[in-house]
């Protein structure tokens, strides 16, 4: 929960957390597992810029400590801008 920036809302049920703190606890629940692939589908959607930073630079760092696969698909440019390696895909279809 320190990683995602929730320790103090440890004790809080679902019902009593905003939805950007859900998001950050499914994140948190994802990351105790140190799964060698994450799939995270739009993982910074109902974040604030700063948060969302926050979140993908720990996905990062995941993902070079434990040499994981993190597949992200995203609508945000500064996401997409920031990822090495990407597919683009628009209407279906793979965009270089």
């Amino acid at each position: 929960m320190e990683c995602v920036g929730l320790s103090d809302r440890r004790h809080h049920c679902p019902g009593e957390l905003s939805g950007g703190q859900q998001q950050r606890v499914a994140i948190a629940r994802v990351l105790v597992k140190k799964p060698s692939i994450i799939l995270a589908d739009e993982p910074t959607a109902s974040l604030d810029s700063s948060t969302a930073e926050d979140i993908m630079s720990l996905l990062e760092e995941l993902n070079r400590e434990l040499c994981s696969i993190c597949i992200v698909a995203t609508h945000d440019k500064r996401i997409v801008d920031s990822i090495g390696d990407r597919i683009r895909l628009e209407d279906g279809n793979e965009r270089i």
